[in-house]
């Protein structure tokens, strides 16, 4: 006797559009994104958002600092990172170019997506920085795009630099962010 795999349904953005709640779609499937994040993790994601915003503000950078927004990959994949910087205007609706920088806050319900699926889809998009902050450990893990366009892996001491729209650099420090 066989056993017939169970039907996994397959959705696309327009799917994705008509739904309630809060979801992500990776790859045709779609993946709860509940429950809403604890205050820790919105602490980190938002002190975060704020030290690049004022970083980018003062060196007067053709930036734009966005949180929690969907950022359409294709028709089968939309995520929603924590934190990315757009070189350039806000988009009208939903992000549709590959941002620069992506940060994930790390909770108990989605550590392993962030350094695991979204660690590689966005490798796969080639975001050139990539930082996964653990509010639980206060660590930072910086994935970095070199010049042979592959990323190395950097663990946070005490500060992490970056490099966005090619002229601005931003300086994040640890204690600034936990």
């Amino acid at each position: 006797m066989s056993v017939v795999p169970k039907y996994i349904p397959r959705y696309t953005v327009d799917d994705y559009a008509t739904w309630e709640g809060d979801w992500e779609l990776w790859d045709g499937i779609a993946v709860s994104m509940s429950p809403s994040p604890f205050g820790v993790h919105q602490l980190v994601l938002f002190n975060l958002a704020a030290e690049l915003r004022t970083q980018l503000l003062a060196q007067d950078c053709d930036a734009v600092v966005l949180g929690e927004i969907d950022w359409i990959v294709s028709r089968d994949t939309v995520v929603r990172p924590d934190v990315v910087v757009l070189c350039g205007d806000v988009p009208e609706k939903h992000i549709e170019t590959t941002p620069g920088f992506v940060a994930e806050v790390l909770s108990e319900s989605t550590s392993e997506r962030d350094r695991t699926f979204k660690r590689d889809l966005y490798d796969e998009q080639g975001v050139a920085i990539y930082a996964i902050l653990d509010p639980e450990h206060k660590t930072v893990q910086v994935y970095r795009r070199g010049e042979d366009g592959k990323w190395t892996s950097e663990p946070v001491v005490d500060s992490f630099q970056i490099t966005l729209c090619d002229t601005c650099t931003v300086t994040v420090r640890l204690a600034d962010l936990f």
